[in-house]
C-alpha cells in the first residue's frame, strides 16, 4: 500500500485507486478502534447532544440529558458506530459501522501545493472535475468545490487564498457521482 502523506503528488490523480492508498498509516476498511488515540484531539458521534469548543477552547461534549462526556467516552462511541475521529495532525476520518470509510486533510499537508496560485493552475495540476460548485456568499466567490468521481475526491480551492485548503478521499456525499 501507498502512503498518501509521503507520496501526497497522488492526490492529483483523477483516478486514484483507493483500495491501494493509506493515509497516516490508515486504509478504508480499517477498524476505527486501530486509529492511534494519541492522535486523535476530538470527535462527533451520535451521542453528542450539545458541543463547545474553539480554537483555543478545549473541547466539551455533553449528551442529551446534559451529563458531560469525555473524549474517550466519544471516541468509543465513534469506533463502535458512524461518526468523525479528528486528529491533531489535521487528518480526519470519517467511520461508519465503526470501519474507516473516509479521509479528511487539510492543514500543513496541503501547503505541498502551494506552488499552485491560480484556480487555473490547480485545473491543469488535478485536471478537469466531474462536478464543481462555486460556494458564495453574499455575492463573493470563497470557494470552488470539485469532485473527482474517479477517485472519490472532493477537493476545495480557496479562492480567496489561492490555494487548495482541503481534500477529502473517500465515502463523503458527492464523490462518487450523482
Amino acid at each position: 500500500m501507498i502512503e498518501i502523506l509521503e507520496n501526497l503528488d497522488l492526490l492529483c490523480r483523477p483516478n486514484l485507486d483507493l483500495a491501494g492508498v493509506k493515509v497516516n498509516g490508515i486504509a478504508l476498511g480499517t477498524p476505527a478502534a486501530t486509529i492511534p488515540r494519541q492522535q486523535i484531539v476530538g470527535g462527533l458521534s451520535s451521542i453528542i447532544a450539545r458541543y463547545r469548543g474553539g480554537t483555543n477552547i478545549e473541547s466539551e461534549y455533553y449528551d442529551a440529558d446534559g451529563r458531560s462526556l469525555s473524549l474517550d467516552e466519544v471516541v468509543e462511541d465513534v469506533v463502535r458506530s458512524d461518526g468523525f475521529l479528528y486528529g491533531a495532525d489535521k487528518v480526519n476520518y470519517k467511520v461508519r459501522a465503526g470501519a474507516v470509510v473516509g479521509f479528511a486533510i487539510s492543514g500543513v499537508h496541503l501547503s505541498h501545493f502551494a506552488h499552485l496560485t491560480s484556480y487555473e493552475e490547480f485545473l491543469a495540476a488535478f485536471g478537469r472535475p466531474d462536478r464543481m460548485h462555486e460556494n458564495e456568499a453574499y455575492g463573493d466567490l470563497l470557494s470552488y468545490e470539485t469532485y473527482y468521481w474517479g477517485a472519490r475526491k472532493h477537493v476545495t480551492w480557496d479562492a480567496w487564498e489561492d490555494r487548495v485548503s482541503f481534500i477529502n478521499l473517500g465515502d463523503f456525499e458527492g464523490n462518487s457521482g450523482p
